[in-house]
C-alpha cells in the first residue's frame, strides 16, 4: 500500500462533508469539476456532442443532474438557446458569492431578492432533495435532454436514480452523461481498485462516496433502459493499469485491457417509450 496515497485518503474519508465542499467550491486542494470551474465551457461541450448526435438544444427543456449549487451552467444553456434549465440537487444549497457573480450579464434569468441571487422562475427551476423521490411527486414537467459531468460515479445507487431520471425524461428525450471512472486522487487512477469493500468504504472513501463502478457495469446499466446508446470512450490509462493489474482485485477486472484500463466515457442516449413504467 502506498503511504502517499494511503494518508490522505484517510484524510479525505473522515474530513467534514461541510470542510471538503467549501474547499471543493474554492479550489483548494479538490479540484472542481468542469461544470463548477468553467460552466461556458461546459454548456459548449454539452451543445457540441449533442449537435454531433443529432440533437439541437434549441429551444429545449433541459435537466442538469447534480448542478453543484452554481446557476452558471443554466445561464449559458440559456444563452445557447436552451428554452428552460431545471437543476437537481441533492444537498448541496446554491453557492451565493459565486451566484452573485454571474449579475449582472445575467440578470434575464437571475435577480437579487432579499439580498440572494435567485433564477427567474419562468427560466431556471430548481429541485432540491432526492431525485427518487422528487420524481414521483405529481406535477413534475419533464425534460427534452438530461445531463450531467462527474456524477455518476459518485452515487450509491446508479440503477435507481437512473430510473428516477428517465421517469423525469419525455418520450423521445435524450441523455447525455460524462462519467469519471478514475480513482478521483487522480495521480492514482485506479489505487482504489486493490481494496476490498470493508475497507474502502469503513477507511478510504471520499465523502464525496466512489462506487467504484468499471465501465461493463455502466454500459449495462444503459443498455438495458434505453433503445439507443452511443457509448464513447474518450480516455483511457494503460500505462498505470499495467502497472497495477496485479494487485486490482479480481471482480473489478475483465481480463481485457482495453476495457480494465478505460477512465472516462460520455453516454449519449435515448428511448422512444419510458422503459421503466
Amino acid at each position: 500500500m502506498k503511504t502517499a496515497y494511503f494518508l490522505p485518503r484517510l484524510v479525505r474519508h473522515f474530513l467534514p462533508e461541510k470542510v471538503t465542499r467549501a474547499l471543493l467550491l474554492r479550489g483548494l486542494f479538490i479540484r472542481p469539476g468542469l461544470e463548477t470551474r468553467a460552466p461556458e465551457e461546459a454548456a459548449a461541450r454539452y451543445q457540441r456532442d449533442l449537435k454531433e448526435a443529432g440533437v439541437d438544444i434549441s429551444g429545449k427543456h433541459i435537466l442538469v443532474f447534480g448542478y453543484g449549487g452554481r446557476f452558471g451552467l443554466a445561464c449559458h444553456l440559456l444563452k445557447l438557446g436552451a428554452r428552460h434549465i431545471t437543476l437537481c440537487e441533492y444537498a448541496v444549497k446554491p453557492d451565493e458569492q459565486a451566484n452573485a457573480n454571474l449579475l449582472p450579464e445575467f440578470e434575464n434569468y437571475l435577480f437579487r431578492d432579499f439580498g440572494k441571487t435567485v433564477p427567474r422562475n419562468e427560466w431556471i427551476t430548481i429541485l432540491q432533495g432526492d431525485i427518487r423521490k422528487i420524481a414521483l411527486e405529481p406535477g413534475i414537467k419533464k425534460a427534452d435532454i438530461v445531463c450531467s459531468t462527474s456524477v455518476f460515479e459518485h452515487l450509491d445507487d446508479p440503477d435507481g436514480i437512473l430510473d428516477a431520471l428517465i421517469k423525469l425524461t419525455g418520450d423521445g428525450g435524450t441523455h447525455i452523461h460524462y462519467i469519471d471512472l478514475r480513482d478521483h486522487f487522480f495521480k492514482y487512477p485506479f489505487e482504489m481498485l486493490t481494496f476490498s469493500a470493508s475497507t474502502w468504504k469503513n477507511w478510504l472513501n471520499p465523502t464525496s462516496n466512489l462506487n467504484r463502478w468499471r465501465f461493463p457495469k455502466y454500459e449495462t446499466l444503459f443498455r438495458e433502459r434505453f433503445d439507443k446508446v452511443n457509448l464513447l470512450v474518450f480516455e483511457h490509462n494503460e500505462a498505470a493499469w499495467v502497472e497495477i493489474q496485479n494487485r486490482v482485485l479480481p471482480e473489478f477486472k475483465t481480463g481485457n485491457t482495453q476495457v480494465d484500463a478505460v477512465t472516462q466515457i460520455r453516454v449519449i442516449s435515448s428511448k422512444e417509450t419510458n422503459k421503466t413504467e
